[in-house]
């Protein structure tokens, strides 16, 4: 897994802080990350990691790859955890919540240079986050997580205008709608997350869902998969209730 780790699979993590080691110079993190998947030269490797930085964007490369951590910004930070990522040029890059703590405008530079990265490299990305704006733009297939599990998981647009899990109709109703009266308030999502130590035994969501019958404290759903074919759901109600019910709440109604 070393071997795969940091070369054909890459991540980004959520805080660029934590992630560079403060005691060292960002361009010898980067070095090292070059020589443990290359056997390359330690002056080929910093070339390298100058022509890392240069690709994400960071201005002066080649003064600013001998800075430390904290001599950047929390933008630059997360540039340079995304050189990290790309030193080897992997098949697949994980993100993991790359634009927390960085203001609207950051965060929409970097959603923006990981997206040029993606085309140019030709690589697949991961993202993963809750913030459903950024789902909504950059995203092409979404998978909703609840409790550990994978409840629905579709395209882009199926998850945004059919979705057919309870949990995904509460994440959607908790933002604001442009459609909507503007002091409509919001519906947040009854209840408290789960322990995953010991989850809920049936379908997961049950003690938060305003639809569970009682079958479905016992039975645990199943990933299946719903109209269209590529659009998959974990819950017990059965797809023509699940339909209906959404199409209630998305018409601003509340269905019991």
């Amino acid at each position: 897994m070393r071997k795969i780790r940091g070369d054909d699979i890459a991540m980004i993590f959520q805080d660029p802080l934590s992630s560079l080691h403060p005691f060292y110079r960002v361009g010898r993190q980067l070095v090292e990350t070059v020589r443990t998947h290359q056997k390359v030269s330690k002056a080929a490797a910093r070339d390298r990691a100058v022509e890392l930085l240069d690709l994400v964007g960071i201005p002066n490369p080649h003064e600013r790859v001998d800075n430390y951590p904290h001599e950047f910004s929390g933008g630059m930070r997360q540039r340079a955890m995304i050189a990290m990522a790309l030193a080897n040029e992997p098949k697949l890059l994980i993100a993991d919540e790359p634009t927390t703590a960085l203001d609207v405008t950051v965060q929409a530079q970097i959603l923006e240079l990981i997206e040029r990265l993606r085309r140019e490299l030709g690589m697949a990305v991961v993202l993963i986050t809750h913030d459903l704006g950024v789902v909504a733009e950059v995203s092409d297939h979404v998978s909703v997580m609840y409790a550990g599990q994978v409840v629905e998981s579709a395209d882009k647009e199926t998850i945004f205008r059919a979705p057919e899990h309870p949990y995904t109709w509460g994440l959607l109703r908790s933002i604001p709608r442009l459609d909507r009266p503007r002091g409509e308030e919001l519906v947040p999502v009854a209840g408290r997350p789960p322990s995953l130590i010991a989850p809920p035994a049936g379908c997961r969501f049950h003690p938060r869902c305003p639809y569970v019958l009682p079958a479905h404290t016992r039975v645990e759903p199943k990933l299946e998969l719903a109209a269209g074919g590529h659009h998959e759901v974990r819950c017990l109600l059965t797809p023509p209730t699940r339909q209906n019910l959404w199409r209630e709440l998305d018409a601003g109604g509340d269905p019991k």
